[in-house]
């Protein structure tokens, strides 16, 4: 019996070993599985926080295709509005054309400066249909200089300042709408001439005077086109 005990213990010991192993594979693996779930938990977070991010992206861009779409809308309409003007100048300027062809039948002497004048005009205005703005902006200051008195004047002062704007010289394009708003305040083109100041204005980078142009011009010349316009531009803003 008394050599049985060491035995015993020594069994005992053997099978303690393993046991004692298996324990500390079992912290281990705890250990393991807790790293996994917090990377685990961690990536979802950035994930999270990485579609929040693109949502928030894509509010913004519907937010900014919504305010160009307004703006091209803006654009368009004023577009319109400028061709359907520049329809009824091509008008005012035939008619004017065929009053200087009157006045040159019945004053005989004077009749071919009148067409020469009327020739002039036109081929200015021509360059400003063909998109030469430069040199439709030439052509109407020599117009004006050559001819400062003519009935066409402040419509050749109207269209150089459009042709100054096409030019992207905003300082020229206020001078000569200014002449305009000046020297003929009743003229059919004054209101389209306080238009394309406020125009300029703004391109000059003085959007709250542009305003108040565009307010003056509803107040001066309330049943015109340009006045229609105007109230359009205000209510965008």
């Amino acid at each position: 019996m008394i050599r049985l005990l060491p035995l015993a213990a020594l069994v005992a010991l053997s099978m303690a070993g393993p046991a004692q192993a298996g324990l500390f594979d079992d912290t281990d693996a705890r250990r393991q599985i807790t790293e996994m779930r917090q990377d685990l938990e961690g990536r979802i977070e950035t994930s999270n926080r990485g579609q929040l991010e693109l949502a928030n992206q894509n509010e913004k861009l519907r937010a900014e295709v919504a305010k160009l779409r307004g703006q091209l809308e803006v654009v368009l309409n004023e577009v319109e509005s400028l061709k359907q003007r520049q329809r009824d100048f091509y008008v005012d300027l035939d008619a004017r054309m065929r009053a200087l062809e009157t006045a040159g039948q019945t004053a005989p002497q004077a009749g071919g400066n009148a067409a020469e004048e009327a020739a002039e005009y036109e081929a200015a205005l021509n360059l400003l249909k063909e998109g030469k703005a430069r040199e439709a902006m030439t052509a109407f200051e020599s117009f004006i200089v050559r001819y400062p008195d003519n009935a066409s004047a402040p419509s050749a002062h109207f269209w150089a300042g459009n042709a100054a704007l096409q030019n992207k010289d905003a300082a020229a394009a206020s001078r000569h709408f200014n002449t305009v708003l000046g020297k003929w305040p009743n003229d059919m083109v004054a209101p389209d001439a306080m238009l394309g100041l406020a125009n300029s204005q703004q391109a000059m980078g003085d959007p709250k005077t542009s305003q108040r142009t565009l307010q003056t011009l509803i107040e001066r010349y309330p049943s015109s086109n340009a006045a229609q316009a105007a109230k359009q531009r205000l209510a965008k803003r």
